[in-house]
C-alpha cells in the first residue's frame, strides 16, 4: 500500500504545483513562439507524467491482491500501460528540454531522433511482450517477473539521461546568467531522474522512478517560478516608472465599470476624487461636471463613455486627449492617454497634467513669431515645407528655418555665407548617390536667375537617404517680392510619390482585369487581340520577329454537356480543360477567345519543345478519351514561317485547320468506342 501512497502524493503535488500550466490551454498573446512550444510541450510532459502517476498507483493496488484471478487481466494491462507511460515521459521530457533551451542545431535533432527511435522500438517490444515476453512476465502465482528487455529499456534510458546530464553540465560552464540557470535545471532534474531509474531496476517494489519524476518536475517548476517572479518585479518597474509621468493611473474593468486610482498627485488631494469606485463610467460623468472647464465638458463627457472608448481602441494599442480641469479654481490642460490591458477586459487610463508644457510650447511659438522673417515667407505658406532657406541674391548668405526634422543627424537649422557653396557639400552628405547631379545643377545661382527670369517658381524631385531610409522630396525656389532674396522650401513629398504608385497600380490591376477571362483565370480574346496587333505591327514594320508558334484548341461536347447535365457541370469542363493546357503549356499564354476555344502562343522553351508538348496534350486526351473522364480538346499548331507569312492571321488559319482536322479523329475515335 505505501506504494501506491507514494504515486498518489506525486500526482496531487504535480496537481498542485502546476494546476495553471495544465489548466490554461491557450497561450498569452504577450508570449513568444518559443515560450509558447516550451509551454506546450511541456504541458504534454505534465499530462502523461500525470497518467503516469495513476497507473503507477494502480500498480501497487492492484499487486498487493495479485492472487486474485479476477483482477489479473487488470493488473497485466496496467502494467503495459506502467512501461508505456514512462517511455513518454521520456518522450515529452525530451521534447521539452529541445524547446526550454530554444535550441535547433544539428545535436537538438541527434537526441530526438534518438529519443524516438527508443520510443519506437519500446512500442513493438511492448506489443510482442504479451506473445515472446521480453520486457515482463508473470509466473503462475501471478508474481511479477523482470525480463532482460526491462533491463535494457532502463539501461537506455540511464544512458541517455546521464549523456544529456552530462552535456547540459558541461554548456552550464561555458553559459552566463539565464541560460546557465536554464542548462542547470535540465541537467539537475536529468540527473535526479536517471538517479531514481538506477534505483528502479534494483528494486520493482518501490515506485522510484515515480519519485524521480516528481522531484525533476519541482526542480523545473522552482526554476520556472524564479524566472517569473524576476520577469514581474521587471514589469513592477516598468510600471512605477511609467506610472511617475501620470498624475493618477486607473484600472478599470471594462464591463462592470469597478476601477481602482494606483497613482496620485498629493496637490489634487483637495479635489477629493475617490481611490476605487464600482462605476468608473457613471462617476466620471459626475466628477467631469465639477472639476472639469465649463467649455470643456460635453467634450469630456463624451469621451469617457464605455462604447466611445472601445471605438476609440479598435485597431490601436491606445489613444489620446486633452481638456482642461479646474484646479483650485484656475483651468489647467490634461491629457489622458487609454490603453488596452494585456487581458483584453480592462481599461489602463493615465491622466497627465501637461500645463506646464503647454505653456512652454505657447511662449515658444510666440518666440518664434517674433524671431522668424513672415513678411517673406509668407509667399509660400500655402505650401507645407519641412525646412526653408531664407538667401540674399547678393551676396549668397542664408538662414535656415527647420519645420520637421527628416535629415536624421544633419543639423539644418543654422546660417551660412554662401547657400550655393554650402549645399554641395550637403548634397553629399545626405541626397542619394544617383540624384546628386542632378541637384548640383539645380542648385546654381546662374541656373535659378535664369530659370525665375520668366517664371514665379521652379522645383526639382529628389532622393534623400536618412537612417537608412530613403525619403522622396521636392525642393521649390522662388523669389521675394522686392527681389532681394531667393526663398528655397524643400517638402517631402512621399505620400504623394505613394500615392501614384499605388493609382498606377490600382489602373495596372484594372487593365490586367479587363484581359483575364473570368470563368478560367486564363487571359481572354481582348488580351489575344493585342498580342496579335502588337506581333503583326512588328512583322510589318520589317523586324524579325522571333520565332513562334499557335495552337488553336476547341473543347469537344460542350454543347451535349451542357444540355444533359447544366451550365454549371458546362462550366466545370471548361475550367478543367482551361487547366489541363496551362499544366501542360507551363511556359506560355493560353488565351480563351470564345466558348470552347482556346488559343495558346508558344515561344522560348515551349516553342523549342513543341512537338513533345502537343503529343504530351493529345497523349492526355487520348486518356481521357478512353477513361471517359476529362476533358477531351481537338488541338492544331503551326509554326509562324517569316519567308510566307505576312499575317498573324494566316498562322492562325493553318493551325485552326490542324485543329478540325484532330477534331474529326477524336470524333471518330469516339463513336467507335461507343460502337
Amino acid at each position: 500500500m505505501s506504494y501506491s501512497i507514494i504515486s498518489l502524493l506525486a500526482l496531487i503535488l504535480n496537481l498542485i504545483l502546476n494546476r495553471e500550466t495544465l489548466i490554461n490551454v491557450k497561450s498569452r498573446s504577450g508570449e513568444l513562439k518559443t515560450e509558447q512550444k516550451f509551454i506546450t510541450r511541456y504541458r504534454q510532459f505534465l499530462i502523461i507524467s500525470n497518467f503516469y502517476f495513476i497507473v503507477d498507483f494502480g500498480w501497487g493496488l492492484l499487486y498487493e491482491y495479485h492472487d486474485i484471478d479476477a483482477l489479473f487481466p487488470i493488473l497485466y494491462s496496467d502494467c503495459v500501460f506502467y512501461f508505456l507511460l514512462m517511455f513518454m515521459t521520456m518522450l515529452t521530457w525530451m521534447r521539452s528540454i529541445v524547446a526550454y533551451l530554444d535550441k535547433k542545431g544539428r545535436r537538438s535533432k541527434v537526441l530526438l531522433c534518438a529519443v524516438w527511435t527508443m520510443f519506437t522500438l519500446a512500442l513493438i517490444y511492448l506489443m510482442i511482450n504479451r506473445f515472446h515476453p521480453f520486457i515482463f512476465s508473470f509466473n503462475e502465482k501471478h508474481e511479477y517477473v523482470t525480463e532482460s528487455g526491462r533491463h535494457i529499456a532502463f539501461i537506455l534510458q540511464i544512458i541517455l539521461y546521464f549523456v544529456t546530464t552530462i552535456y547540459m553540465f558541461f554548456i552550464a560552464l561555458k553559459s552566463k546568467g539565464t541560460e546557465k540557470a536554464r542548462y542547470r535545471a535540465v541537467g539537475l532534474t536529468c540527473f535526479v531522474m536517471n538517479l531514481f531509474l538506477i534505483l528502479q531496476i534494483f528494486d520493482y517494489r518501490y515506485p522510484s522512478y515515480a519519485t524521480g519524476l516528481i522531484i525533476g518536475i519541482c526542480v523545473i517548476h522552482s526554476f520556472v517560478e524564479a524566472s517569473e517572479r524576476k520577469e514581474k518585479e521587471i514589469y513592477d518597474n516598468i510600471a512605477s516608472c511609467m506610472a511617475e509621468d501620470y498624475e493618477a493611473m486607473y484600472y478599470i474593468n471594462i464591463e462592470t465599470g469597478e476601477y481602482r486610482e494606483f497613482s496620485t498627485s498629493q496637490k489634487y488631494d483637495s479635489m477629493n476624487v475617490p481611490v476605487a469606485g464600482k462605476n468608473f463610467y457613471t462617476e466620471t460623468q459626475l466628477n467631469i461636471e465639477k472639476y472639469v472647464h465649463p467649455d470643456d465638458r460635453e467634450f469630456a463627457k463624451n469621451l469617457h463613455l464605455k462604447e466611445t472608448m472601445l471605438k476609440n481602441l479598435k485597431g490601436k494599442e491606445s489613444y489620446s486627449y486633452k481638456y482642461r480641469i479646474m484646479i483650485n479654481g484656475q483651468p489647467r490642460h490634461f491629457q489622458f492617454t487609454v490603453m488596452l490591458a494585456n487581458d483584453k477586459r480592462h481599461f489602463v487610463l493615465g491622466e497627465k497634467d501637461i500645463e506646464d508644457e503647454f505653456t512652454a510650447e505657447n511662449m515658444r511659438l510666440e518666440n518664434q513669431k517674433k524671431n522668424v522673417t513672415f513678411t517673406q515667407i509668407a509667399e509660400i505658406l500655402a505650401v507645407n515645407f519641412d525646412v526653408i532657406y531664407y538667401v540674399d541674391a547678393k551676396d549668397s548668405s542664408y538662414i535656415s528655418y527647420e519645420c520637421r526634422n527628416i535629415y536624421g543627424q544633419l543639423d539644418m537649422q543654422k546660417s551660412g555665407d554662401d547657400f550655393f557653396a554650402d549645399s554641395k557639400i550637403d548634397i553629399t552628405k545626405i541626397v542619394h548617390k544617383n540624384d546628386r547631379d542632378l541637384l548640383t545643377n539645380f542648385i546654381n545661382k546662374d541656373y535659378i536667375i535664369s530659370a525665375l527670369t520668366d517664371k514665379k517658381s521652379c522645383s526639382v524631385d529628389y532622393r534623400i537617404v536618412t537612417f537608412k531610409q530613403t525619403h522622396f522630396v521636392r525642393m521649390t525656389v522662388r523669389k521675394t517680392l522686392d527681389d532681394t532674396h531667393y526663398i528655397f522650401g524643400i517638402e517631402n513629398i512621399d505620400d504623394e510619390i505613394k500615392k501614384e504608385k499605388q493609382h498606377l497600380k490600382a489602373l495596372n490591376t484594372e487593365k490586367e482585369l479587363a484581359r483575364r477571362d473570368e470563368l478560367t483565370g486564363v487571359k481572354n480574346k481582348t488580351a489575344y487581340n493585342e498580342l496579335e496587333k502588337s506581333i503583326q505591327d512588328n512583322i510589318d514594320n520589317g523586324m524579325d520577329y522571333l520565332p513562334f508558334a499557335l495552337i488553336v484548341c476547341d473543347v469537344n461536347n460542350l454543347k451535349k454537356i451542357n444540355d444533359t447535365l447544366g451550365h454549371v457541370a458546362g462550366d466545370e469542363y471548361i475550367k478543367k480543360s482551361a487547366m489541363l493546357l496551362c499544366n501542360t503549356f507551363v511556359h506560355s499564354p493560353v488565351f480563351r477567345i470564345g466558348g470552347d476555344e482556346f488559343v495558346l502562343f508558344l515561344a522560348g522553351d515551349d516553342f523549342a519543345n513543341r512537338e513533345k508538348l502537343i503529343i504530351s496534350l493529345r497523349s492526355q486526351v487520348q486518356k481521357n478519351l478512353q477513361s471517359k473522364s476529362g476533358p477531351i480538346i481537338a488541338s492544331g499548331m503551326t509554326d509562324y514561317n517569316p519567308e510566307t507569312d505576312t499575317l498573324v492571321t494566316e498562322v492562325f488559319n493553318r493551325a485552326d485547320k490542324e485543329m478540325y482536322k484532330n477534331k474529326r479523329e477524336l470524333k471518330k475515335e469516339e463513336n467507335q468506342l461507343k460502337n
